[in-house]
């Protein structure tokens, strides 16, 4: 929702693109890469569908931002701090009403019900309460989409970031979080925040949440935009995009197994719906990082003031952008209406959904108490009615079940996200098969957020040659007894003081000519012992630290 989930939605305040376009139409031959999907529990993508156990997955969902403060937020975790049988009410109810995917929140830099109450301060509790929602989640068959930070006010967001940073947020002001060079700490917080989540082991499965298919897919943040900053970038897009995609990195770095979206919201002057926001619907969504579009559209907002025949009309637009342009799925991942009849608007929109082949719905917002008169759907409401038979449409498309969510207790890790400070692990691409840059034609920042027994490492490296960089292995000596714990964007190799860091298999492989690179690593360490290494060596040249 774009504005404080406690008050009224107001008007703008509140490829690998197109790579697998292997379907044509509305219908994908599960073949090849589907096949493979069939082993695992995980939502994947197959072209333009969802697909799990080895046929497209069409779903109908809803959002219940608020789940994650079902307790009295303070007290003994297990009985108090949660209210465990509220929150198994609710998804009981979401089942009963079939409900088989819930976006939601899994962010807040409040003291009550905060997942960080402070800067990199992680609140274990609220964590604990969100390892019980995922088991009760997956007690009632619903996969979960949980969004990482909000672009609006609500829970902090992302102005509590900028805050943290000496940074005033609102309006304009939140563009800041995006640009790099104007908050270098912003991009490390959220990612600290990121990996910290999902690292994070469960314990009522002892599965980490980046190995549990009881989540379909991650969300980078609600409804992020980089508006109104530079006089082209509300229509080009670039900072945003390349925000999207250095987060995605990382994030598929960590996690390869899940899918990823960006909780865009779809405003666009080319769609009739909104303005140009520097978020632009094709171009942020072709990001490789990213597994399926979204768009969240309000048609009676009056902002917006679309009936039922124009609403129609933008969400084909946006099926038909998804699939023949991006080539990827499109979710619905908001919606709704006010102060008109609800259930003839629900039942109008899901049916032509259906025969224009969005792939997955999920309506704002259905609510355990305390409808907020807007927006909010409770058990029982009418609206929910054409709900059902939309969902059971979808399941039918999906072969006539959804897979149950099963979990192994001993997940295995990926090799991405479990590095390994013995030097018997090899890096991904060998140093001799790359091509050496010459002397003094690469740059190093190394940028480091030291804590005393913990820290964490941001590198850069440029090339500043005349030729492009096939193929990396970055060296270094730590000046003390630092170990890696964790590294995204590369594969670590430790022998003692002695880093390796090279490219992954699949991206992150070339630098182009006047082209970087970033990657970072979380390390314990010896308080006193930490600084930047005095020397860093890319396939054997010595590059120039800056």
């Amino acid at each position: 929702m774009s504005q404080s989930p406690r008050t009224p939605r107001n008007r703008l305040l509140a490829a690998l693109a197109a790579v697998l376009m292997a379907a044509v139409g509305a219908v994908v031959v599960l073949t090849g890469v589907n096949q493979a999907a069939a082993a695992t529990a995980f939502v994947q993508r197959c072209g333009i569908r969802f697909c799990l156990g080895g046929k497209s997955f069409y779903f109908a969902g809803t959002n219940t931002y608020d789940l994650f403060t079902y307790g009295a937020g303070s007290g003994d975790t297990e009985t108090q701090y949660m209210d465990k049988a509220k929150i198994d009410t609710h998804l009981a109810n979401l089942a009963a009403d079939k409900v088989t995917v819930l976006r939601l929140w899994m962010f807040s830099m409040e003291i009550w019900h905060g997942f960080e109450t402070a800067k990199g301060v992680y609140n274990e509790q609220q964590f604990a309460l969100f390892d019980y929602i995922i088991e009760s989640a997956r007690r009632n068959n619903i996969r979960l989409i949980p969004v990482f930070d909000n672009y609006w006010e609500a829970y902090g967001g992302i102005d509590r970031r900028l805050q943290w940073e000496g940074l005033s947020g609102g309006q304009p002001g939140r563009g800041q979080f995006f640009n790099k060079s104007k908050c270098p700490g912003c991009f490390t917080s959220y990612k600290n925040y990121v990996s910290h989540a999902l690292n994070r082991t469960n314990h009522y499965s002892g599965v980490q949440y980046k190995d549990d298919p009881t989540i379909m897919a991650w969300e980078l943040m609600n409804e992020p935009r980089y508006e109104n900053q530079t006089p082209n970038e509300n229509t080009s897009g670039t900072t945003l995009r390349a925000w999207v995609d250095e987060m995605g990195a990382f994030i598929k770095g960590i996690d390869p197994n899940h899918l990823l979206g960006t909780g865009l919201e779809g405003h666009e002057t080319r769609y009739s719906f909104g303005g140009d926001e520097g978020n632009p619907f094709v171009y942020i969504h072709q990001s490789p990082y990213i597994d399926f579009t979204s768009a969240h559209p309000y048609p009676t907002e009056s902002w917006a003031n679309l009936g039922i025949e124009q609403t129609k009309t933008l969400v084909r637009a946006w099926i038909n952008d998804s699939h023949n342009v991006v080539g990827k799925p499109f979710f619905m991942g908001e919606f709704n209406v006010h102060n008109v009849d609800r259930t003839a608007w629900f039942t109008a929109l899901f049916n032509d959904f259906e025969a224009a082949g969005g792939d997955g719905s999920a309506f704002w917002w259905y609510s355990a108490t305390n409808v907020d008169g807007k927006f909010g759907v409770m058990q029982g409401a009418p609206e929910l009615a054409p709900f059902r038979a939309h969902s059971a449409n979808m399941i039918t498309k999906s072969g006539g079940v959804v897979p149950s969510v099963t979990v192994s207790a001993s997940p295995s890790k990926s090799p991405s996200a479990s590095p390994s400070a013995s030097p018997s692990a090899s890096p991904s691409a060998s140093p001799s098969a790359s091509s050496p840059p010459p002397a003094g034609a690469c740059t190093v920042h190394y940028g480091l957020s030291d804590w005393g027994s913990s820290f964490n490492g941001d590198v850069t490296i440029r090339n500043t040659g005349t030729t492009a960089i096939n193929g990396w292995a970055l060296r270094w000596t730590f000046p003390g007894n630092q170990v890696i714990t964790n590294m995204w964007n590369a594969v670590p190799t430790q022998s003692g003081r002695q880093v390796t860091a090279t490219n992954p298999a699949s991206y992150n492989t070339t630098i182009p000519v006047g082209g970087s690179l970033n990657f970072g690593f979380s390390a314990t360490s010896v308080a006193g012992t930490n600084g930047v290494p005095a020397t860093f060596t890319l396939n054997g040249a010595t590059c120039t630290k800056v």
